[in-house]
């Protein structure tokens, strides 16, 4: 199998990583130092318990036109990343190449082969001026939901913190041999791939603690532990969760679990600073509008009440606001 993962950071860099291992035909789109750590060495992944896999027959280039046709393409970009390379996709697709969905957050897809009421309907804040949509044939689209926690602590080397599943499932509920095909890829790689027929719940599950624990780690600079832990902070992670929870009953979404349970995972993931928080202390830009935009936007369409999301949405845009002024670095002015 062909397979080109677009965008090689901690998440990309695992996939990809464990994919070449494992016998699979890989190349990575990837940037600058990592495009160069790739090219000279592959990728290399440090598992949870110091396990060191190399991939070292993984390949690399800078941009799609250069990577030639795929069967696969693991798009594993951040959301607010898919709209610049989203118009060079199709040069790594042939007519039935699979696009696999890896971002945060509520995707542009949302209401693509859906039905009822909403079929159709765009999701300004994952894709503000539609051109993700105009450019992914959404028949390609297959969704994932990531649930490890990883981080690339060098160029071309990932260390894995915790986790293996990655959770497929057709928009449309469907189980085809495209997705079955591609879970048994991952399987056989050493990840946990399960299929879903109801891949927006899972995309709501995780997105649960997303909408909370990024922002307000980004606020405050705290881990995950502190930031559950910490009882007001913690009321608010169940405030924001709560308002989550009657959107998503709105849209006709129901949760596998409680908030309690989802929190206490969280907890279990220990003193892990949220993707949100490396970003503000790593000068990007915040992945905010998928992670939270989206779900007050959501809010408006199904007329629901979020002012705990709201307010947290408020300060968080303002603080990216504030970093972007200062070139992506904050600066506290003491007298």
């Amino acid at each position: 199998m062909k397979v080109a993962i677009v965008g090689a950071g901690a998440i990309g860099g695992y996939v990809g990583g464990l994919l070449s291992a494992a016998g699979e035909d890989v190349t990575f789109i990837a940037r600058g130092a990592n495009l160069d750590a790739i090219r000279q060495r592959g990728m290399q992944v440090v598992l949870e318990d110091g396990t060191e896999v190399a991939a070292g027959n993984a390949t690399a280039c800078e941009h799609p036109s250069e990577a030639g046709l795929q069967d696969v393409v693991y798009l594993t970009v951040k959301a607010h990343q898919v709209t610049p390379i989203a118009p060079e996709l199709h040069h790594l697709c042939h007519e039935s190449t699979s696009i696999v969905t890896m971002q945060n957050g509520i995707p542009w897809w949302y209401f693509q082969r859906l039905g009822g009421p909403y079929d159709g309907r765009p999701v300004k804040a994952a894709d503000p001026d539609g051109s993700i949509a105009r450019s992914i044939d959404p028949a390609r689209i297959i969704g994932s939901v990531v649930y490890p926690a990883a981080n690339l602590v060098a160029p071309g080397v990932v260390h894995v913190v915790e986790g293996k599943r990655f959770t497929l499932g057709e928009p449309d509920g469907t189980e085809t041999p495209r997705i079955q095909a591609i879970s048994s890829s991952l399987t056989k790689a050493g990840l946990k791939a399960p299929i879903t027929n109801d891949i927006r719940s899972e995309i709501w599950l995780k997105l649960w603690g997303n909408l909370s624990f990024n922002p307000i780690s980004a606020l405050t600079g705290a881990t995950l532990v502190d930031l559950v832990t910490y009882p007001l902070t913690r009321e608010l992670c169940i405030a924001m969760m709560r308002e989550a929870e009657q959107i998503a009953n709105a849209l006709g979404v129901t949760f596998r679990v409680g908030i309690d349970r989802r929190i206490a995972g969280a907890e279990k993931v220990g003193a892990h600073k949220t993707s949100m928080l490396q970003d503000l202390e790593q000068g990007k830009p915040l992945e905010l509008d998928a992670l939270v935009g989206s779900v007050v936007e959501l809010g408006r369409m199904t007329n629901t009440p979020t002012p705990h999301i709201d307010a947290v949405y408020a300060c968080t845009s303002l603080l990216s606001k504030t970093a972007l002024a200062q070139g992506n670095r904050l600066a506290v002015a003491h007298a």
